[in-house]
């Protein structure tokens, strides 16, 4: 039997990237995931030139021994949010994994540019994609967990540390839906729902490989204009972190926490598709002979025993 037959997953954003390496992975685990995102056959999401869609997500989820149903959601528009959550509701009855995995400021996004020459429009975009996004879906799918008392929530973001990532809006970004795990948590310490957040490293997705003219079968080519490429990962290998964590029946000590594709790997054993362990952290530190910096218990410690739980420690109401 495998590990999560008979779990419903929702993987949000699944259309590809990071996205569709969970998705797959979740249903070659045994799951039967939900694939959400607005691109399908024969309507592309707005201002989108990318090829992938959900059925085709769906589809290789169902080769790999799960069960792929695609949906297509605007997860910006609540009503849609909604009526996906009854969907799930009255088709499977409940909800073991969500995967908050929606993004969609590829072209947003301005590193290296100084915030006063950044474009508010854009970073309001971006806002609302990559962060309004994930507390909406959050909204309405965690009581299909709370009717059960069970479930996992994973918040998808880049980076297992609070330090700065080269752009004010993409940094906001990615350490609200950091935050946003940790706030979940909080409100969920006394439910056996979890809450955490999952970064991959440097991430070999299709638009990487199309960036860097390659595809998966010759990608190391792309090493020669990008040297730290050498240390890329398939989407699969965040994929098999989350099906490991949605495995693990203790996986609540991680609650409010984020938690790298690499250091969950030497945890829990699995390997990228070739049989590999990318490991971006160790080749940081050996490539730039400086320490990588983690999120972790000491960061974590200040945001722990605020003012709100120790004055009203009964918060919040259920």
């Amino acid at each position: 039997m495998k590990p999560l037959e008979g779990q419903v997953a929702l993987v949000a954003g699944a259309t590809r990237g990071a996205g569709r390496g969970i998705a797959t992975m979740l249903g070659a685990a045994g799951a039967t995931v939900y694939c959400t995102g607005r691109s399908v056959r024969g309507r592309l999401a707005s201002g989108d030139s990318r090829p992938e869609t959900i059925e085709e997500t769906a589809e290789q989820v169902t080769a790999l021994g799960g069960k792929g149903i695609a949906v297509r959601v605007d997860h910006t528009l609540e009503e849609e949010v909604e009526a996906l959550c009854q969907r799930i509701r009255a088709e499977a009855g409940k909800l073991d994994v969500l995967v908050n995995d929606i993004w969609g400021g590829e072209t947003l996004h301005e590193l290296g540019l100084a915030f006063w020459k950044q474009s508010p429009a854009k970073a309001r975009l971006m806002f609302d994609r990559a962060v309004y996004t994930h507390i909406c879906t959050s909204r309405y799918a965690v009581p299909l967990m709370l009717e059960r008392d069970r479930g996992l929530i994973v918040e998808v973001t880049d980076g297992d540390s609070f330090g700065y990532r080269g752009g004010v809006a993409y940094d906001v970004t990615k350490m609200a839906v950091i935050r946003l795990a940790f706030a979940m948590s909080r409100d969920l310490r006394r439910t056996n729902v979890t809450a955490l957040a999952v970064t991959p490293g440097f991430l070999r997705s299709e638009e990487m490989l199309d960036g860097f003219g390659v595809k998966e079968a010759n990608w190391r080519d792309a090493v020669k204009t990008m040297p730290d490429f050498i240390a890329s990962e398939t989407p699969s290998y965040v994929g098999r972190a989350v099906a490991a964590l949605a495995a693990d029946p203790h996986v609540h000590r991680r609650a409010g926490r984020v938690v790298a594709s690499w250091t969950l790997a030497r945890e829990y054993g699995f390997t990228d598709l070739d049989g590999s362990q990318p490991h971006w952290a160790e080749y940081f530190e050996r490539t730039y002979g400086k320490a990588y910096t983690v999120a972790d218990d000491a960061a974590y410690a200040s945001w722990l025993g605020g003012a709100v739980e120790t004055v009203c420690p009964d918060w919040p109401r259920y």
